[in-house]
């Protein structure tokens, strides 16, 4: 990087970066300015990933690429390029793994310029949703454990049993709050001997006939005790010191041995297992982690997911909108949705409608996302021209470029192998209903499947039918408003309105997906009253 940045000016010499490495993390210290950093990012990208290869004690990946660089013809590269330059390949270029092929920045293959010659058939056969949704869940099979800390655990799923440390309560405690008693006195005057609160030292002193200590909830129950009588079943007889002390109290009632009192162990033993791997991590498996002293847990990564929009016609939302322009709503809308089911989200910004531009946006998320979402370039207009880039330049494998479903039948799933592991892409419409529908039907189901939730999909449940709605030639995923009255033995669907696949009003306080069959000779439509199924979406 120095040598590159020398061969530009002399004065790099004063600013240049250094690069060290600590653990397992590479440093590169940059230069401040823009410039420089475009150029000192471009001389070293071509060897980072055999320096990452490098410092994970990848053998096998470092093997390769020395292997490549003795078969690799020699020549000089000018200045600010590297050897490996943006060249198409030929014969006698250095093999590169195909895992790692993608990662060489190139301009895209793709020819987007005849037009007269894209297809006019969609060559995807035209899968079913079930079949969709299960190539989806077959594909979202990498699960990577790591280790968190027990505040941050909550929506994650542990992959590993968690036992208790010790018991609880790790003394014998006091349900109530009242007496510590030897219950073979019975009823009558007991002498106060002290008292025993939460959080106290056990065994300060010893219960012995005759005599009694005031204890609290949770505190322990003193040695010699064997019952516990609640202060509502006592009489105050002597006190002392203006009421500050206690001298003797009279028991109303006889207790019985154990009464009141939890032993050691009675919550939790020492050794139990307390939560089983394969656990979805909620607000009351983090309070247990806490009780047993669990504050470091294995679980499963959640993916990291990256949204981006395409279209030539995509303006961000604070800019204005010149015509023939429209802004961008499905990136945001995208982004908000897999937030709220937990998940991290990157932001990969517009992306224009060129081979290139295409290219460069996927090179970059793929290097950060475990999960790419799309939205826009999958249809059949000359300018979607995601498939082929994923296909001709990325070498991905499309599994379905079509669905029968109304909306988003262009609806897109393909995979890629990096050395950092597989990665899933979803390609989903440009309408913004579209996007939406498939968001919720494909890419939240592999995302919790990558999690390793045992339940990935969304929950369907039965409703009666609030209008009378037609069927189309399609199944449909009808928006509707789930309610769900105390007197009701079923939950109530009413539409959201006209459900035409752009009009984002369609979705407007929706929180379920009514799934309404295709039309039939028998069947065109469904009246007011019918007992449909319902995917929930949000919360009632």
């Amino acid at each position: 990087m120095l040598k590159s940045s020398l061969d530009i000016t002399p004065l790099a010499m004063l600013s240049r970066a250094v690069c060290g490495i600590r653990g397992s993390t590479i440093i590169i210290n940059m230069p401040g300015s823009t410039k420089a950093v475009t150029e000192c990012l471009h001389s070293i990208s071509a060897a980072l990933p055999h320096a990452v290869d490098l410092v994970r004690g990848s053998l096998a990946e470092v093997e390769d690429t020395h292997q490549a660089m003795q078969v690799a013809p020699p020549g000089p590269a000018q200045a600010g390029e590297q050897k490996t330059s943006e060249k198409p390949s030929s014969p006698s270029d250095p093999p590169v793994p195909p895992a790692r092929r993608f990662l060489q920045r190139k301009e895209s293959s793709v020819d987007d310029t005849r037009v007269a010659h894209r297809d006019r058939h969609s060559p995807y056969p035209l899968l079913s949703v079930d079949e969709a949704l299960g190539i989806v869940l077959r594909e979202s099979d990498s699960h990577v454990a790591t280790l968190v800390n027990y505040k941050d655990a909550l929506g994650y799923v542990l992959a590993k049993d968690v036992f208790a440390k010790d018991s609880l309560p790790p003394f014998p405690a006091s349900i109530k709050d009242g007496y510590a008693v030897v219950s073979a006195d019975g009823a009558g005057t007991r002498k106060v001997l002290g008292h025993s609160t939460a959080g106290s030292r056990p065994n300060l002193c010893e219960v012995i006939p005759g005599y009694c200590v005031r204890v609290n909830t949770g505190a322990p129950v003193p040695k010699g005790a064997d019952a516990v009588v609640e202060v509502e079943q006592t009489v105050l007889l002597k006190e002392a010191d203006e009421g500050r002390t206690e001298l003797e109290v009279d028991i109303l009632k006889a207790p019985v041995t154990s009464q009141d009192i939890r032993p050691v162990g009675f919550d939790i033993t020492a050794g139990e297992k307390v939560l089983a791997a394969g656990t979805l991590v909620g607000p009351s498996e983090v309070g247990l982690l806490a009780t047993v002293g669990r504050t470091t847990v294995k679980v499963y990564k959640k993916p990291i997911i990256g949204v981006l929009s395409t279209g030539n016609e995509l303006v961000e939302p604070d800019q204005p909108v010149p015509r023939g322009r429209i802004r961008d709503s499905n990136r945001c809308m995208l982004i908000a949705a897999l937030t709220t089911h937990g998940f991290h989200v990157i932001d990969a910004g517009v992306v224009k409608d060129t081979p290139d531009s295409i290219l460069r946006a996927l090179h970059d998320v793929l290097a950060k996302a475990d999960i790419v979402v799309a939205s826009g370039g999958v249809s059949m207009g000359e300018k979607d021209l995601l498939k082929q880039v994923l296909n001709v330049d990325l070498q991905a494998k499309i599994h379905f470029g079509r669905v029968f479903m109304k909306p988003g039948k262009p609806t897109t799933f393909a995979t890629l192998n990096m050395d950092s592991g597989k990665k899933l892409f979803f390609g989903l419409p440009g309408n913004p209903v579209s996007a939406i529908v498939t968001c919720n039907l494909y890419v939240v189901p592999a995302a919790r499947k990558l999690a390793c939730h045992s339940q990935p999909l969304n929950t369907i449940v039965r409703a009666k039918l609030g209008f009378d709605s037609d069927l189309d030639s399609r199944p449909e995923y009808h928006r509707v408003l789930v309610t769900w009255q105390r007197d009701e033995d079923l939950p109530t669907v009413q539409s959201t309105g006209e459900q035409a696949s752009s009009r984002l009003l369609s979705t407007r306080s929706a929180n379920g997906l009514l799934l309404l069959p295709a039309r039939s000779d028998e069947v065109k439509s469904v009246g007011a009253g019918t007992v449909v199924e319902c995917m929930l979406i949000d919360r009632l």
